[in-house]
């Protein structure tokens, strides 16, 4: 009795209650000696049984369809005629189950006459004996409305195709929240059916519609239309006649204890706790991943632009080089990478499932995040520490060497006597540290592209403030263990350098601040 669905048991206690039978009986003594199995088309199963009065068939199915084979009705244990009149009040009694979101399924028999043949279909499914509508109720979880909620907030778009009546399916998508308009297309099977693609690509693009009594065609037609149209398609199910749309689809998502194997063997994502809640949470994942490699991209190519300005500017002007190789590779292979993984770890931002979805063809590297690293994030470090290299110089009195006029002030800081090739070295050390310090304040800005820090809380990932912690620590080795030093070509730093250095990263942050605040400023007023 698989075959019937959960309900068989109530279903034939339904039969043997309306035909005056023992329901016990009928659930242990009649034997099924046939089955004519469901069609997706044909909206019923029919079932025969041998009975002391011969063969008897039962007919499950779509009221409206089960009501057009049959042409009497048991009343009160008699069998009399199905007037249209009558006709007409079975079907408003399933309207009104199915704007109450119930399910129905109507009951039907016939006794059939001696055959000597197979039994098919046509054979078998007229004439039928209407019974009675069994309404079901299959409720919603209670996480769903809420995940619908939260999935239109990110600009996804919604559509409910089911083989359900369509009455049912628009109720159930109006109690689950999925419905934008008051007054949706209800499209049927049959009516999709006729319609050519362009037709159907236009009625997709115009009005919301709930798709009822689809077959496992259907659902691949609608599937293939959406992404003619440019769409990004996901498709969520769990049955058999889903397989074919959940591999057509770019995203096939099936729920791992109701789904079967077909299902699941066709799609791309199984929920394993069959919590649609998950769908949600997958998505903000998704996106924070995203998020995250454009942060990871944006802190390391701000800080090629102050290793590659002094080679540009040695080049043209013939200043000493402020920056060596090997303290590029110390900065690349070494400071850098502890804070730019942990960039990688963020979790998503408040707003991340308020936002429109990507286009398919957005890549990572795109203008605007190069425009913002190469052309803000690492000019502001660049002059920085730049900043610093001339200060240097200009502190021992050899300012000159970069252009500078002499700065008497300045000069009387750097009391202590130190040739020309000393004096390199040291601001060539200053400009290194500025490099570190500024990228600690970078992978901070970093950590949001539009937003505000603080919503997602100074101290919310540890693993930044670890990196950033041993970034430092790593400077700190670099500059003070002689055998490092030496071989970086650094010396150690006045301990007074280190509140103007230290300075650079609240600097940086500030700038990249007052940046965000101005765009979010104009897009508001793009929006007003």
């Amino acid at each position: 009795w698989t075959c019937l669905g959960d309900q068989t048991e109530a279903a034939l206690r339904v039969l043997a209650l309306k035909g005056g039978l023992d329901q016990d009986d009928v659930l242990s003594q009649l034997p099924r000696v046939h089955e004519l199995p469901f069609d997706a088309r044909r909206k019923r199963m029919s079932t025969l049984h041998r009975t002391g009065q011969g063969m008897v068939a039962f007919v499950k199915g779509a009221p409206r369809e089960i009501v057009q084979l049959c042409t009497s009705i048991l009343k009160q244990g008699q069998i009399v005629p199905l007037d249209e009149q009558t006709r007409s009040l079975i079907l408003a009694a399933n309207d009104d189950y199915a704007r109450g979101a119930l399910r129905v399924l109507a009951l039907a028999r016939r006794q059939l006459p001696p055959q000597a043949g197979g039994f098919s279909a046509e054979t078998v499914e007229r004439e039928l004996t209407f019974l009675g509508l069994v309404a079901m109720m299959d409720p919603p979880r209670p996480e769903v409305a809420e995940a619908i909620r939260c999935c239109r907030e990110a600009g996804i778009r919604w559509a409910m195709i089911t083989g359900d009546y369509g009455l049912t399916a628009e109720s159930m998508a109006r109690r689950i929240g999925m419905l934008a308009t008051p007054q949706p297309v209800i499209l049927t099977g049959a009516e999709l059916e006729p319609l050519s693609d362009i037709e159907l690509q236009r009625l997709l693009s115009e009005h919301e519609i709930i798709f009822a009594r689809m077959a496992p065609e259907h659902k691949l037609r609608l599937v293939s239309a959406f992404q003619a149209m440019g769409e990004v398609v996901a498709v969520i199910g769990d049955g058999v006649n889903d397989a074919p749309a959940l591999r057509r689809s770019d995203v096939g998502i099936v729920m791992g204890i109701a789904g079967t194997d077909v299902a699941k063997e066709a799609a791309d994502v199984i929920i394993t706790n069959d919590d649609f809640g998950t769908i949600t949470t997958a998505l903000a994942e998704g996106r924070a991943i995203y998020d995250n490699l454009r942060k990871f991209s944006s802190y390391i190519f701000a800080s090629n632009v102050p290793e590659i300005a002094p080679f540009l500017l040695t080049a043209l002007t013939g200043i000493p080089l402020a920056l060596g190789v090997l303290q590029i590779l110390a900065v690349d292979l070494g400071t850098d990478q502890l804070p730019a993984l942990a960039l990688g770890m963020e979790k998503p931002e408040p707003d991340v499932m308020k936002r429109p979805p990507r286009r398919r063809d957005q890549p990572i590297l795109e203008k605007r995040l190069l425009t913002r690293a190469y052309l803000w994030l690492g000019p502001i470090e660049a002059t920085l520490c730049f900043l610093g290299f001339a200060l240097t110089y200009a502190a021992f009195g050899f300012g000159g060497v970069l252009g500078l006029p002499p700065i008497p002030w300045l000069e009387r800081m750097g009391s202590a006597r130190l040739s020309l090739g000393q004096v390199h070295i040291l601001a060539s050390t200053v400009y290194f540290a500025g490099v570190v310090t500024s990228q600690a304040g970078n992978a901070f800005a970093c950590r949001t592209e539009k937003g505000r820090v603080h919503l997602l809380g100074w101290l919310s990932n540890r693993y930044l403030l670890l990196g950033i912690g041993l970034e430092l620590l790593m400077l700190v080795a670099l500059i003070y263990i002689p055998f490092l030093s030496n071989l970086f070509d650094m010396t150690p730093l006045p301990l007074h350098t280190w509140p103007a250095l230290l300075l650079f990263a609240p600097i940086l942050f500030v700038l990249e601040r007052i940046r965000k605040g101005a765009a979010l400023w104009l897009d508001r007023l793009r929006h007003a």
